[in-house]
């Protein structure tokens, strides 16, 4: 989004109004108006360079501080404009601006900018010339209140030093957080404003001042951000997730062609299928309708895989049948450009018109492995199961589909969105929400066309409906705005994250990782604290445990003594006492089943339990998982599985995938997907009493 940037005094003057405290400051047209300036406030004095081209002036000279006199004053305000006028010959020149010298304390940075997925977002973090190369930075959604606030601080590096690090000197917290709410204030009340950033803005034991504002304004307001309380999803056709016959226009009795493929994959569904094609006679046993208005019946779903320049009047003849929901496979729209995009805005205003919801367009289609349903071009069809997935792309839901990346947990509705020209990722999450097949859900984004509608919808719903994403476009830092530290710091990928953490979406690092979590959280639920029991019969996997636990966030148990006790009854002389319990190596299901049944009747202590094993010749995988089986339904606790390696512990692994148990065969793994879950559930208010 282009703007301008404000002079210097337009800055101040704008802070001022808010009470976030400046320098004392004058724009000078002369030398002479320099120095009476000076004289009137006392010397040292500071002179800035003032030019709506130059957004960073100390990299063209444009800056000198400290000055302590008069002779000091009249020589510098005449280099300073020779460097300037030297680098920048064409740069416009409004003035030299001086300003009071101030002391020096401790630099921060207070920032704002405007985002086209989340609206206004704030930012703190260390200031001063480092600031992108420290990166010290936390970015909170507006509106914010005092706990926000706080919390932004907090999670800076620069926290621990404003706090009085080691011994040192404490700088005034109370002034920094008044000043951070008056500038989220300024921002939201000034809509005019793409960008700001205070840096530095000095912080003092009492007090502070900021010393440099660049704030970018653009020539006409943006709207304002709208209220969480305000969002609503709209509603999708309730035969979406339960259609009982399908158009399929474009249909070919063609192998190598995408409506054959379609047909083919469209042969286990148990409803009807209508082939559509201007050439008539049938396709793998199906009679072909010439077109829409020849069927008989209205179906439930029209899916369009003809040439995009087709597309609109196939939605104009769906509309006029009655059809209400179309996934439109085609490709050639906004991809391509801007005679996509008006291609893509016409078959809009058609759906509009008609009432149609739809998918895509340029999408791989829709399954429901419930319904047997697959309507896409892609080779597999995963097994029916508890998640849902909702991906931007249909290559990562041919990978998915593949037994490997989903595990043995299975999916419930799989939708690839396409170009999103109508439904969009919060449209599929509201429909998610009302899917009693869906125990949780992942996705895959590239881009949120309404992200506050999505992540507002998530968190309102959270405790029902686990949301997990991989987020992908991590390197991108998003549109820069070249005249603002923020607009490069608070990249996407940071406020995406940022608004993930305040909603409780857990925030993947890998597909594997998200339906992982997914899976967990579909059997067990959140997890109702972070305390934890870990029970394994091997000591380097009890050392592992400990370590990862600590490293996610879990927080292992001290044993009670009467816990400890009974334990003592039957464990080995010599086995630690402590938590990691281990049990020993010779241990057999027998020893895991007593240990588990005092887990059981003091499972007022933890909230998660992990039962790790390994193959060695004293186990039975499948006597072991029966004992976590039976483990797991005398509890309400979150129970997760680790059963390591692969083939020899298959049997028991096959009995908890039976029984909805997760079972993670890297103990990383299981210790980081709770860790997510544990930190999204925070996010959310899951552990909220």
């Amino acid at each position: 989004m282009a703007g301008h940037l404000l002079s210097e005094p337009e800055g101040y003057d704008l802070l001022k109004r808010y009470d976030i405290p400046v320098p004392e400051y004058h724009l000078s047209k002369s030398a002479d108006e320099a120095l009476s300036f000076a004289e009137e406030i006392g010397y040292p004095v500071v002179l800035k360079i003032t030019s709506p081209d130059i957004s960073h002036k100390s990299d063209v000279g444009g800056v000198v501080t400290g000055i302590s006199s008069p002779e000091e004053l009249e020589y510098e305000y005449e280099h300073l404009l020779l460097r300037v006028k030297d680098k920048m010959p064409d740069a416009g020149i409004s003035g030299v601006l001086v300003s009071r010298h101030v002391q020096k304390g401790l630099e921060v940075i207070v920032g704002g900018k405007w985002d086209p997925v989340f609206g206004r977002v704030i930012t703190f973090g260390t200031g001063g010339t480092l600031v992108e190369l420290l990166k010290d930075i936390s970015v909170r959604l507006l509106p914010v209140d005092g706990a926000k606030i706080s919390g932004m601080i907090d999670e800076t590096r620069i926290s621990a030093i404003i706090g009085g690090y080691r011994g040192g000197e404490e700088y005034d917290r109370c002034t920094l957080e008044k000043i951070i709410h008056d500038a989220a204030r300024m921002f939201l009340e000034n809509e005019y404003i793409i960008s700001f950033d205070i840096n530095p803005l000095i912080l003092y034991p009492e007090g502070a001042v900021a010393v440099d504002a660049r704030i970018i304004a653009g020539d006409e307001k943006i709207p304002g951000d709208v209220p969480a309380s305000e969002l609503k999803t709209a509603a999708i056709p309730e035969g979406f997730s339960s259609p009982e016959s399908i158009a399929v226009v474009g249909a070919s009795s063609s192998p190598g062609k995408l409506g054959y493929y379609l047909m083919h994959n469209l042969l286990p569904f148990s409803g009807s299928i209508y082939p559509v094609n201007p050439k008539g006679g049938s396709i793998l046993g199906k009679e072909v309708f010439r077109s829409i208005s020849d069927i008989p019946a209205v179906p439930d779903w029209v899916v369009i895989v003809v040439p995009a320049k087709s597309v609109p009047q196939v939605m104009k003849e769906a509309g006029e049948k009655g059809i209400k929901y179309a996934v439109i496979i085609s490709a050639g729209f906004k991809e391509l450009g801007d005679g996509g995009s008006r291609l893509e805005d016409e078959v809009l205003a058609i759906a509009e018109k008609y009432g149609i919801r739809f998918a895509g367009p340029n999408c791989l289609g829709v399954m429901l492995p419930y319904e047997g349903l697959n309507a896409t071009f892609g080779q597999k069809m995963p097994k029916p199961g508890p998640v849902a997935f909702i991906s931007q792309s249909g290559a990562i839901i041919t990978a998915a589909a593949d037994k490997g990346i989903v595990g043995n947990t299975g999916l419930s509705i799989v939708v690839s969105v396409g170009n999103q020209a109508d439904l969009n990722f919060a449209d599929y999450l509201g429909m998610l929400l009302k899917d009693s097949k869906s125990k949780a859900a992942v996705f895959y984004i590239e881009g949120l066309k309404s992200g506050r509608e999505f992540t507002e919808a998530a968190r309102k719903h959270a405790k029902e409906l686990p949301v997990i994403v991989l987020k992908a476009g991590k390197s991108e830092t998003g549109k820069k705005a070249a005249m603002s530290h923020t607009g490069s710091l608070a990249g996407s990928y940071e406020i995406y994250r940022e608004a993930f953490r305040e909603a409780g979406i857990i925030n993947a690092f890998s597909l594997s990782s998200a339906f992982s979590v997914a899976g967990l959280l579909a059997s067990e639920g959140w997890p109702k604290g972070s305390r934890a029991v870990i029970v394994t019969s091997g000591g380097g996997f009890a050392v592992l445990s400990a370590d990862f636990a600590g490293e996610n966030g879990i927080e292992l148990i001290t044993l009670p003594d009467e816990m400890r006790e009974e334990l003592d009854g039957f464990m080995p002389a010599g086995w630690s006492g402590r938590n990691p319990v281990d049990i020993i190596g010779d241990a057999g299901a027998e020893r895991y089943a007593r240990a588990l049944d005092i887990l059981i009747r003091y499972q007022d202590f933890w909230d998660i339990a992990f039962v790790v094993a390994s193959p060695v010749t004293s186990i039975d995988p499948i006597k072991l998982a029966k004992e976590i089986v039976r483990f797991s339904r005398q509890t309400d606790k979150m129970v997760v599985g680790c059963m390591i390696s692969g083939e020899s512990m298959q049997p028991g692994i096959n009995i908890l995938n039976d029984n909805h148990i997760p079972n993670f065969v890297e103990l990383y793994d299981a210790f980081k997907s709770v860790g997510l879950a544990l930190e999204a559930g925070k996010g959310a208010g899951i552990f909220d009493k």
